[in-house]
């Protein structure tokens, strides 16, 4: 049996009731976390509904995971990392090929409106690494294993992202720190 799987967990952890159950609880809580590293209300409802079609068809191993909300998560920012590598992929076809490349949001005077467009603007890799870190609150440790990478890195690419937040909310005269 491998890390972070329960042994001797109840019956209906490997059940369509136990997923259910599960997904109802966590639905929200990952929608949260997909709307703030897509940016928007589609993507995120997209991404949400990936993970969990994905936590499903892997449900007996979820569902026997210690903490089945850490697994969705992590599967959620992995989703999430690998669909903005095949966009990346996608995109830098297009413009081989002379197709039009999208313009960036234009910017925002309202803050939370700001703070997303800011967020877009990060690499998704950094962008996941500020909201597991400042949104969810996680430690830099759980966020190296979850994405993968030193926690030095995480360090970091944290310190830069929110150096790069700072200045793109400057710019619009706002601040971090405003209540």
């Amino acid at each position: 049996m491998g890390p972070g799987v329960r042994r001797g967990a109840g019956p209906d952890v490997a059940t369509d009731a136990g997923f259910e159950e599960f997904a109802r609880s966590a639905q929200q809580r990952l929608y949260r976390t997909a709307y703030l590293l897509c940016g928007d209300a589609e993507g995120a409802r997209d991404l949400t509904q990936t993970t969990l079609a994905k936590l499903y068809q892997q449900w007996r191993r979820a569902g026997a995971a210690d903490h089945p909300h850490a697994y969705a998560k992590k599967v959620l920012t992995r989703t999430f990392l690998a669909e903005r590598r095949r966009r990346l992929r996608d995109l830098l076809a297009l413009t081989r090929t002379g197709g039009t490349v999208p313009q960036p949001a234009a910017d925002h005077a309202d803050l939370r409106v700001t703070l997303l467009a800011a967020l877009a603007e990060l690499p998704p890799r950094a962008r996941a690494m500020v909201v597991l870190r400042y949104w969810d609150d996680q430690s830099v440790a759980s966020v190296a294993e979850l994405l993968r990478c030193s926690e030095a890195t995480v360090k970091s690419q944290c310190s830069r992202s929110l150096a790069r937040l700072r200045e793109r909310l400057a710019d619009a005269g706002l601040s971090l720190t405003e209540s």
